[in-house]
This record gives structure tokens, sequence and C-alpha cells, in this order.
């Protein structure tokens, strides 16, 4: 589906209208409908003609975004399960709070890194998400939830590694960002990454504000080797030196995000080992106390457990916020995302 509307930038879609010999003028039109009125059909679109529709919805259709399960958690959170349009299925999260509503979005169907705390893994990798599988999650979101807020902040924190999907994910923080289309502030858009060194190195040269966020969840390569494979073709000496590139060259902090797991990531030895790690430059460390998945035995620490690790980082300077989880209930927390019914 990498023809569909709307994988399409404004530019590329007067190209493809001006080819169905129509005026140019109608990808404005359009992009009114699909990003301010949030159109989801040519059908939608009454102010161009009928013909015009039909023969559009031929030539450049929508993509298929089906939902097939949505589940709300006690604390307002909101999961849909979305199926493709070859029966491939992801999921995407909803989290609203009083001040921001932040959209969790998937990046592939699927993941093949394995990580081994992680349930968007186990089902293994099937495919990438064109341009508009991407943009059609955020535009029903925004039409479902509009009721409880606007979406203020996009993360791709979904199924899947935003940079195993770099030019489909990057044309769709383009068209997040473009004053044409949602116009949501770069600041506002986040991309995660398990620590895939060539995508970081080369989103540092895009030249633009968005905020990078690294998958760490380990304090050495041993540890981190067991819990996330890809420490094998990108161990932490490498993570590290293109993170601390990235800062230098677009002078932006990075996120890490880090999992606290009973007596195997959260334990006074891996607090002093990740001070030795991140201390002196650009970035801060993002505490998230690990979200059971049926599959993995791992236990979750305590909050004074989870309080002694982050005061002991806090005292040698680093920045560190203890992201509160939502969605738990409903399985929508950080590691918890899956593709199934």
């Amino acid at each position: 589906m990498a023809g569909d509307v709307c994988s399409l930038a404004r530019a590329e879609l007067e190209s493809r209208i001006k080819a169905c010999g129509e005026p140019a003028y109608r990808a404005g039109q359009v992009f009114d409908w699909i990003y301010k009125k949030l159109a989801f059909s040519w059908d939608e679109m009454s102010s161009l003609p009928k013909a015009l529709r039909e023969k559009l919805a031929l030539e450049i259709p929508f993509p298929v975004l089906t939902e097939k399960d949505v589940r709300v958690s006690e604390d307002g959170t909101r999961k849909f399960l979305f199926g493709l349009f070859d029966g491939q299925l992801i999921e995407t999260v909803f989290i609203p709070t009083k001040k921001r509503a932040t959209l969790c979005i998937s990046s592939q169907a699927g993941c093949k890194y394995g990580c081994r705390f992680c349930a968007s893994g186990i089902g293994g990798f099937k495919r990438n998400l064109s341009t508009g599988e991407i943009i059609a999650q955020v535009l029903w979101a925004m039409k479902k939830c509009g009721d409880e807020g606007e979406v203020t902040h996009i993360v791709f924190m979904g199924v899947g590694e935003p940079f195993d999907n770099y030019d489909n994910v990057m044309q769709a923080v383009r068209l997040l960002n473009a004053p044409e289309a949602f116009q949501i502030a770069a600041r506002r858009i986040t991309i995660s990454t398990c620590g895939i060194v060539d995508g970081i190195r080369r989103m540092a040269g895009e030249g633009l504000q968005i905020e990078l966020s690294v998958s760490l969840h380990a304090s050495n390569d041993a540890q981190r080797q067991e819990l996330m494979p890809v420490n094998r073709k990108y161990p932490l000496a490498d993570l590290m030196a293109a993170c601390r590139a990235y800062a230098q060259k677009t002078n932006r902090q990075v996120t890490f995000e880090y999992i606290l797991i009973k007596d195997v990531t959260c334990t006074d030895l891996a607090a002093r080992e990740l001070q030795h790690l991140l201390k002196g430059w650009l970035c801060k460390i993002n505490l998230i106390a690990y979200n059971p998945v049926g599959e993995f035995s791992y236990q979750t620490p305590s909050r004074d457990e989870i309080s002694r690790f982050k005061d002991t980082l806090e005292k040698k300077g680093l920045i560190t916020t203890w992201r509160t989880p939502r969605g738990k209930d409903i399985a929508a927390a950080c590691g918890q995302l899956r593709n199934s019914l």
C-alpha cells in the first residue's frame, strides 16, 4: 500500500493528481479533508466532484485500517487493535492526561529484535508499515478520541523498530509536522529505537527537532546482550558513541529508556554502572518499572527499590524521571503491546 494517499507529501499528491488529468489545486482540497477534517475515505470529500472521487479511489486509495478491537483502561488509556489489508494486525495506544494526549503508534507489524522482556517480538516480524498505515493510526485516533482531548504528542513506541523502517517513518514524521498536514510540533514527536546505531547517525543529519529515545535497559554489555539480542550487532560502546555524537551534532538531549527488573537491572551495581556510562553529557534517563508479560518470569521491583535506584542516579547529577505506567490493566503499558486478538 505504498501508493496510498496518506503516504504522499503535498507535492507528491499534486503530481499524482495532475497525472490523473486534474488540476494541482485539488491536492490542497484533499489535504484539507484528510488532515483538517479527518476524512478517511474519498466519499467523505463532498467538495470534490463525484466522478473525481471515484477516479481517485481507484488511482490513489486510502490505506486499509480496520478496527478489530478497542479496550479502555481504568486510567483512561485506550488501546486499538487494527487489521491491515493483508490481514496483519497492529496496536495503537491513546494516552490522555489533563495537560496533553499522547498517541503511541506502531511502525511495523511484528518485531524482529526479540527483547527478552517485551511482548512485541514474541510473534516474530511480519513486515514494515507503509507511511500511510502509520498516518492512518493517527487519523483514526483523532477521529475516535477527540472528545477526550486533542492529540498533542506522538511517540513511535508501539510495535516494531522505527529505524528498521526508516524511510517510511521519516515520511510520516514530516507529514505529522507539516503545516499543511497535522502541524504537530517536531519537539512533540519522539522516535524510540532499540539501539540501531546506523539509524541514530542517519537521523542526526535530518535537520529535524524531533526527540530521540533509546532503549538502553541494561548497564553493561553482558546483561544487555542477554536482554536485548541487538546488542550483539551494536554493543554499548558503539551505541554510546553514536548517541554522544547525536547530542553534539543536534544539540538535543537524548533520552535513555531503562527497564527496572527486580534483582536484574534494578541493583546497586547497575546504578553505579549507569552513572559511569551516562555522566557528563546531554542526556536523561527514563526509568520504567517492568510490566508483566505472561511469557517471561521477571518481577517488578518494589517502590522502595525503584526510589533508591533513582536517588542513586540523581545524587551523581543524572537527570532522571520515573514513568508512571498507563494502561497496564489492558496490556497497553510499555513492553506489553503485541499483534493479537
